[in-house]
């Protein structure tokens, strides 16, 4: 297995340096974190929603979850539910069920990133699959996604 070929060319045609990392197989963010000696506040966990309809990324630290009632908020709309595996299996082709990239700009999905990951000097996801990590610096991540960070986590 290697990163999703659309993420690699993505980050490779940027000039972005980043590094790989293959783990053993594990599904959730703070598995795949702590199996790649990564703080869960490094990790970055995708959760795909949807309102109405329209799908949205939101992206917030391993060792935290979405707060709903702060995310209908910032996204200014009445109802909002989890997508279900399904519905995002179709929206990102190229990459394992769950393991999808923070980079819902590749798939024309907006990115909503939970601002605590602004302290951070490097950002840790998957990479469209269970066994591998990409790992960048925040600036570089900021500058290819453009993200809205807003106030969307709370910890597990």
């Amino acid at each position: 297995m290697a990163i999703c070929e659309r993420l690699k060319n993505y980050l490779d045609s940027n000039g972005v340096k980043y590094i790989t990392i293959v783990h053993s197989t594990a599904f959730t963010s703070q598995e795949v974190a702590a199996s790649v000696h990564v703080k869960g506040k490094e990790f970055a966990k995708c959760v795909i929603v949807k309102s109405d309809g329209k799908f949205f990324m939101l992206v917030v630290p391993a060792d935290h979850r979405v707060n709903f009632e702060k995310a209908k908020s910032i996204l200014n709309v009445e109802n909002l539910s989890l997508a279900t595996e399904n519905e995002f299996r179709q929206l990102f082709p190229d990459c394992e069920v769950g393991a999808m990239p923070p980079f819902g700009n590749l798939y024309n999905l907006p990115v909503y990133v939970d601002e605590k990951f602004k302290l951070n000097e490097e950002i840790s996801f998957n990479g469209g699959t269970h066994n591998d990590v990409v790992r960048m610096k925040m600036a570089d991540y900021v500058r290819l996604v453009e993200p809205v960070f807003c106030d969307i986590g709370e910890h597990l």
